[in-house]
């Protein structure tokens, strides 16, 4: 995931948040929001301090990054996504983080169809 795929700034996680749709699982909440400016898709992260320590928040903020640069084909694009992790993503390894995270995705139809959905 490159610089420009990433949501930084304050006012465009607070625009996601008002204006998206939420769709969520037990371990991630995600927030998508069409937007037709960019090229690819846009993802903003967010890791509370109630799920560990600066450690355990960079290693889920790294599984969350390396999930979706693995589904980089799937994800539709022209659109920006905000990633909430809950609790229990804290002590989940990097394999049980992606397969929750495609199973939000699938629910939000943020990823497109495989040939035994369609």
């Amino acid at each position: 995931m490159n610089k420009r795929q990433r949501i930084k700034k304050n006012t465009d996680f607070q625009k996601i948040f008002k204006r998206g749709k939420s769709f969520a699982n037990r371990q991630f909440v995600v927030y998508l929001l069409p937007n037709a400016d960019t090229e690819t898709y846009r993802v903003g992260l967010s890791v509370s301090k109630k799920l560990g320590n600066a450690v355990k928040r960079n290693q889920i903020k790294r599984y969350i990054r390396q999930s979706i640069l693995e589904m980089n084909d799937e994800i539709k694009p022209h659109t920006d996504y905000v990633i909430i992790a809950r609790n229990p993503a804290s002590t989940m390894n990097f394999h049980e983080v992606k397969k929750s995270l495609t199973h939000v995705l699938r629910v939000a139809k943020a990823i497109k169809p495989t040939k035994q959905e369609e």
